[in-house]
This record gives structure tokens, C-alpha cells and sequence, in this order.
């Protein structure tokens, strides 16, 4: 008995281990992308992303590339905080997961909308690998979202 009750809090240590390793990871991330934004050459970098989309086509047609890539880092950092925060306030952690989500998705189909994103290479399709990342941060986003109780 007293085994099975070690064995329990041993896992239960590594699964709060691992929740927040994904936590600040992921706002490590967050944050870090988002402050690159605001520099030309992540501007320059997300533009054809952003042009080639059927939901962000439009953007560069009211704002410049600079405050485009601006706006999108704001809104990176804000999930970032957001991130950061719930680790203290739970309740901002469905806030988090649904910014995630919403982030993530778009991302992710960038791959679908970008002309030249796939290449085959030996025989191999291959991508721009840093989105593929967003697989994953998509994912923590939807448990945050679906399970926003203290950890």
C-alpha cells in the first residue's frame, strides 16, 4: 500500500513537472517570437505567409508590413502573459488555450495556403519546420482550454 502511494505522488510530481515544463515553454516561445516580430526581418520573413491566406490576405492593404508583424507579436506576447499569469490566476488558463488555439490553427494552415511551403527532397515532402512546432503548442492549447482547474 504504502508503495502504490509513492508510485502516485511520484507520478503525480511528474505530471505537474511536465505540465508547467509545457507552460513556460510554450510561453518562452510565445514571447520570444513575438518580441522578433518587431524587426524588419521577421516583418519581410511573415509577409508571404500573411499575403498568400484567405483570412489575412487583406492586412497590407490597411496597415504596413512593419505594423502587421507588430500587431501579430502583440497579440504573441499577450498569450505569453496570459500563459505566465495562469500559473497563478487558473482562470486565465481557458483565455490562454483558446488564443493558442485560435493562434496555432493559423499557423498551421499556412502551410496549406503558401505557395512553395512543400519541396521534396530525396524523395521526402519537407516544409518550413518552424511551423510544424505549432502542432504541438496547438495541442497544449486545447488541453489548457478544455481543463482550466488549478494545477
Amino acid at each position: 500500500m504504502v508503495g502504490s502511494t509513492t508510485k502516485f505522488r511520484n507520478n503525480q510530481l511528474i505530471s505537474r513537472l511536465g505540465y508547467y515544463i509545457s507552460l513556460f515553454g510554450a510561453a518562452l516561445i510565445l514571447l520570444w517570437i513575438g518580441i522578433f516580430k518587431f524587426t524588419p526581418t521577421e516583418a519581410a520573413g511573415i509577409k508571404p505567409l500573411v499575403e498568400n491566406h484567405f483570412l489575412t490576405f487583406f492586412v497590407y492593404k490597411i496597415m504596413s508590413v512593419q505594423a502587421v508583424s507588430n500587431l501579430i507579436g502583440t497579440i504573441e506576447i499577450i498569450i505569453a502573459l496570459l500563459l505566465i499569469f495562469s500559473a497563478k490566476f487558473a482562470v486565465l488558463k481557458k483565455y490562454a488555450g483558446a488564443g493558442m488555439i485560435a493562434t496555432f490553427l493559423l499557423t498551421i494552415s499556412y502551410l496549406f495556403t503558401t505557395p512553395g511551403t512543400w519541396k521534396i527532397v530525396d524523395g521526402v515532402p519537407v516544409t518550413d519546420f518552424f511551423i510544424i512546432k505549432d502542432l504541438m503548442l496547438l495541442g497544449f492549447g486545447c488541453m489548457l482550454f478544455q481543463n482550466n482547474t488549478n494545477e
